[in-house]
């Protein structure tokens, strides 16, 4: 039912808001679209105007009161202090945050927001993630929460939490891929200029260099890649591409991406085969042959280990959706 209106988001911004964090949430959220219509109203609260780290002022034009009626509240990170030092947080906040999710609101945090959480005792018992950076710090505040502190984000189901920064990206597209499907997902991130898939079990960036700006970087390969994704594209052939011997491309690959060519290559064909099956009525064999995994046994093994269900089951979830969301 929820689908068929425009859904609710909260954005709670408190003091030392990491102002990407901010930015993330209400850009990914407002970027989908269905028929050119948006799916989420995307409003910004909190209990006053507070201070960014990018260092100008935030003023919300909504108080905590926008928790009460919101389906989905997005914490973004904070500076140090507070949540993320001593584990201080104010008390109109924890009980706004509270009652949101014991009245079954979505809860999300960015990055340090996961400390925010924690705070307010919303991750007791839970696995959660945040910014690597301040893991260990964040970790011994709120020994409670099962922290995973190696990987993107964490999916929890009523309580999703990311890494730092541009995992709050991946986070946000993941969200508007289980409410809308894929084909929306990747408008979205077609429209921020972003990539459309990083899987949350995929590692941090932790302490990794910036590639090497020579002139040549693999985004022409990628670019053509993907034009060929029904076609048996080897390492081989995407080093040759992009004039690069195979251990320098595979290198310079996982700097730029976070991952191997060939698991790249495989998630892309995975999310090719998603969206058939949302947007088509081709026949799972169909669906295989044409997104490059060659056949509906690779399929259906490749689809439950990214996302855990079955073929049919993905598209009887998601088709319903885009018939009756317009």
């Amino acid at each position: 039912m929820r689908k068929n209106r425009a859904m609710k988001v909260a954005v709670l911004i408190l003091e030392g808001v990491v102002a990407f964090d901010l930015g993330t949430a209400t850009q990914v959220f407002r970027a989908a679209r269905r028929d050119g219509r948006r799916l989420y109203d995307v409003r910004v609260c909190g209990p006053g105007p507070v201070r960014s780290t990018a260092g100008f002022t935030v003023t919300p034009d909504h108080d905590l009161s926008l928790l009460e009626t919101a389906d989905t509240v997005v914490v973004p990170g904070v500076d140090d202090g507070t949540t993320v030092t001593d584990g201080s947080l104010r008390d109109d906040v924890r009980v706004a945050l509270r009652a949101a999710a014991a009245r079954g609101a979505r809860i999300v945090s960015i990055c340090t927001g996961a400390s925010v959480l924690a705070a307010a005792g919303l991750l007791d018992g839970r696995p959660a993630a945040t910014h690597w950076a301040w893991g260990e710090e964040i970790a011994a505040l709120y020994p409670r929460v099962r922290w995973n502190l190696d990987v993107l984000f964490v999916d929890d189901g009523d309580v999703l939490t990311s890494a730092g920064v541009g995992a709050g990206v991946d986070l946000c597209l993941h969200i508007v891929r289980a409410d809308h499907g894929a084909e929306v997902a990747n408008s979205a991130a077609r429209r921020c200029v972003l990539p459309p898939w990083r899987d949350g079990g995929q590692a941090q960036f932790i302490e990794r260099p910036v590639p090497h700006s020579e002139g040549a970087n693999t985004a022409p390969t990628r670019a053509w890649t993907l034009d060929r994704l029904t076609e048996p594209v080897s390492l081989e052939e995407m080093a040759e591409h992009a004039r690069m011997s195979v251990r320098t491309f595979t290198r310079r690959f996982r700097e730029e991406t976070g991952t191997s060519p060939r698991q790249w290559l495989l998630q892309q064909r995975v999310a090719h085969a998603q969206v058939l099956l949302e947007s088509t009525d081709l026949g799972v064999e169909t669906v295989a042959r044409r997104s490059g995994l060659g056949t509906a046994t690779a399929l259906r093994q490749h689809l439950h280990a990214a996302i855990g269900v079955a073929p049919s089951t993905y598209r009887r979830t998601f088709r319903q959706p885009a018939q009756t969301g317009s």
